[in-house]
């Protein structure tokens, strides 16, 4: 049996040791189950760990617990002996998650306590959603955050990649996104903004951005697929989209009078069927490259005023009886849905997708607050967690931190979210799939601020996504925060120092 170790150093066995030893109580997330036994080990080398993966031994192990499919592919039980490493997995997937908790140990000390470990996830999605419309970050910073996902067991990438701050894939049909819409005259978003938010022709000297490859995201997919994490991209839709404008004018709202095309807006003409030809255009070079069945699709922060002004716009809703501009926007979800469906895609988008009617077969993401998704789930559809007041990771994590979104958002208030509450039904619970914490990078331009806005609150996220319930202590969890701020500084992350605990309630 082939087995492919995935190490985020190549010197992991020969760790310097931070602490005296180490164990289960350090790994993030908290295992479902432990059992501390007789003496101490170190981790044996490849060739001596004992692997059996999908044998009857584990299978019995786990049966009673009520898993279902997707979790026992992931869960896993691991033996640290003496003598060495025994791991038994129902698949490759689990044996995976076994290795990352064995290095976990092993990198806060490589003198780990004997022990037994039997582990399963809670929600089939743990997610983390990087934006780098609005600063873009190489290909190299977004495999080692994949390294650090993998690590914490998170398995889905929300890769945020265009926006009206810049275009950044590289879409053969539309030269244009790339060669000008990803290019701007300051890095900086603020700067750019007062600046008059101009783009430039890539060869100016002058410009500042980037894009990926189609090379570059065929790397960083085949980097996520190793580490079991599924990568989802993002094309927003129909706002957030001045950046498309810019390069194809053509695929705004008409003035009132129907004479020329708005310019300097955000938002795609709904009205407009080539609109529609673009964004389907889009989606296709889109869907060859990303393998996911998701593709999220936005539906954000879609100003409508100019819907209602917009001739081709009232022609269209005359034409198909819409009542509302909300009903427009949820006219061209459920059009688009049916592209995606056709092709094998099933579309994710912001909760904004519920008005004017859902599309039939969407998942939500809930991010302003979790009322949408409790209406979303009351209605039969999957919905992903992800609310502003604890998972929105551009949020500041003390009171006198640098520059940020806005709202005080520490540690504590990260882990404290439980998604599952009384609003929503046991019959229904299924339709949960799971959580995400997103970095939105209006005010992140660096790399290493970006680290310190993910870690460790990524940490708690990690935990709630994969822990049971029961386990979750913040005390307990905030000193494996701790200890792993340490190992991220021997890992070369960047992180926000939690120390002192009264400084700011973290």
């Amino acid at each position: 049996m082939k087995i492919r170790l995935i190490a985020l150093a190549a010197a992991l066995l020969a760790a310097n040791s931070l602490f005296a030893q180490s164990g289960p109580k350090d790994i993030i997330p908290a295992p479902v189950q432990y059992e501390i036994t007789q003496g101490t080990t170190r981790l044996p080398q490849a060739k001596d760990m004992d692997i059996r993966i999908g044998e009857k031994k584990f299978f019995s192990r786990i049966k009673g617990f009520g898993l279902e499919d997707w979790q026992v592919k992931s869960a896993y039980y691991l033996e640290l002996t003496p003598k060495g490493l025994h791991i038994e997995a129902a698949d490759q997937e689990g044996f995976f998650y076994a290795i990352q908790s064995a290095y976990m140990m092993n990198f806060v000390s490589p003198d780990i306590q004997c022990c037994k470990i039997l582990d399963w996830p809670r929600f089939r999605h743990r997610g983390m959603m990087l934006d780098v419309s609005r600063n873009f970050q190489p290909k190299e910073f977004v495999m080692k955050q994949l390294d650090m996902m993998a690590l914490l067991k998170m398995n889905r990438f929300h890769f945020h990649l265009v926006d009206h701050p810049g275009w950044r894939i590289q879409i053969d049909k539309y030269p244009l996104l790339t060669s000008f819409s990803a290019w701007r005259t300051k890095n900086d978003w603020q700067d750019w903004i007062a600046d008059g938010q101009r783009f430039l022709d890539r060869k100016d000297p002058a410009a500042e951005g980037g894009f990926y490859t189609k090379k570059d995201i065929a790397d960083i997919l085949a980097y996520a697929a190793a580490r079991h994490i599924e990568v989802i991209p993002e094309i927003e839709m129909p706002g957030h989209n001045y950046e498309c404008i810019a390069a194809y004018p053509y695929l705004s709202c008409m003035d009132a009078e129907g004479k020329e095309h708005l310019k300097r807006v955000q938002e795609l003409c709904p009205g407009n069927e080539q609109v529609y030809e673009f964004l389907q255009n889009v989606l296709k070079e889109v869907f060859a490259m990303f393998p996911s069945k998701y593709i999220h699709i936005g539906g954000d922060e879609a100003g409508k005023g100019n819907w209602a002004k917009c001739p081709v716009c009232q022609a269209k809703m005359k034409a198909e009886g819409l009542k509302s501009v909300e009903e427009l926007q949820s006219y061209l979800i459920k059009r688009m849905e049916k592209f995606a469906n056709d092709n094998g895609k099933t579309i994710i988008g912001w909760d904004e997708i519920l008005e004017g009617g859902l599309a039939p077969n969407a998942t939500v993401m809930s991010w302003r607050g979790t009322e949408g998704g409790h209406k979303a789930i009351a209605d039969g559809h999957d919905v992903i967690f992800s609310p502003t007041q604890c998972y929105y990771l551009d949020y500041m994590q003390a009171r006198d931190q640098y520059r940020a979104v806005g709202a005080y958002q520490p540690l504590k208030q990260t882990y404290s979210f439980e998604p599952i509450d009384e609003n929503i039904a046991p019959e229904n619970v299924h339709h949960v799939l799971g959580v995400q914490g997103n970095l939105w990078t209006e005010f992140v331009n660096e790399q290493w601020h970006a680290e310190t806005m993910l870690y460790p609150r990524l940490f708690a996220i990690a935990e709630t996504g994969w822990s049971q319930p029961e386990k979750k202590d913040y005390d307990a969890f905030r000193t494996r925060a701790m200890t792993w701020n340490k190992v991220l500084d021997y890992l070369g992350y960047c992180h926000y120092d939690l120390a002192p605990k009264e400084k700011d309630g973290n």
